[in-house]
């Protein structure tokens, strides 16, 4: 799938009400409560960057538990219909742009990035977008992925989904903890993954030994 046909799709996508059932159905929910409970395992973030807003649904439980929150998306569409959502909040920024391209050099404790990178092109981008970021990630502090499983994003036209990309942040993140959220339906089966990112205290620790 295209870019451009990427961007149509989610265009479509995000003109109705509810996208994706975000916020009725059972299955969105139970992702959402697995990325919630991994986000706040160490506490709230002074700083954190969540990549792909959609309508809000998890903008809406992820803004309470920051100090600061960076939001990320490449539709403007998207990111309008999420400062509507969470107006309530003034610590909250906005940025229109692909992940691909966005840059600070501000180091965030928690990241969040879930049904999104199967949207790039390919597993080059894919890996890409992952570096950067990795970059932005403080040492020892917490990314959050999450997306459908492999074989669900090529079915979609993707050019891969959950699997692929979980072996491309164990190259430079470690792997604490995965869970499996999945239903009786064919399209609703994902893996949700917390990485550390090493470094900072603990990588000096290990020199040590």
């Amino acid at each position: 799938m295209t870019q451009d046909e990427n961007h149509q799709l989610l265009e479509r996508e995000l003109a109705v009400d509810d996208p994706w059932r975000l916020d009725t159905s059972a299955f969105e929910q139970q992702r959402y409560a697995q990325m919630l409970r991994m986000s706040r395992r160490d506490g709230d973030a002074a700083s954190a960057l969540e990549v792909g807003c959609a309508a809000g649904a998890f903008t809406e439980m992820l803004a309470p538990l920051c100090e600061l929150l960076t939001v990320v998306d490449v539709m403007p569409q998207a990111i309008e219909r999420t400062r509507l959502r969470t107006g309530k909040w003034s610590h909250i920024s906005w940025v229109t742009c692909d992940i691909q391209r966005f840059s600070t050099t501000e180091q965030f404790d928690l990241i969040v990035v879930a049904e999104v990178l199967y949207y790039l092109r390919d597993v080059v981008e894919m890996h890409a977008a992952i570096r950067n970021l990795v970059s932005m990630l403080a040492p020892d502090e917490t990314l959050i992925f999450g997306s459908a499983r492999d074989e669900i994003c090529q079915r979609w036209g993707h050019a891969a989904g959950a699997e692929t990309v979980i072996a491309l942040f164990n190259e430079s993140l470690s792997e604490i903890e995965r869970r499996h959220c999945c239903t009786g339906s064919a399209s609703e089966d994902c893996l949700i993954v917390r990485f550390l990112k090493p470094g900072g205290a603990s990588a000096q620790s290990n020199a040590g030994h």
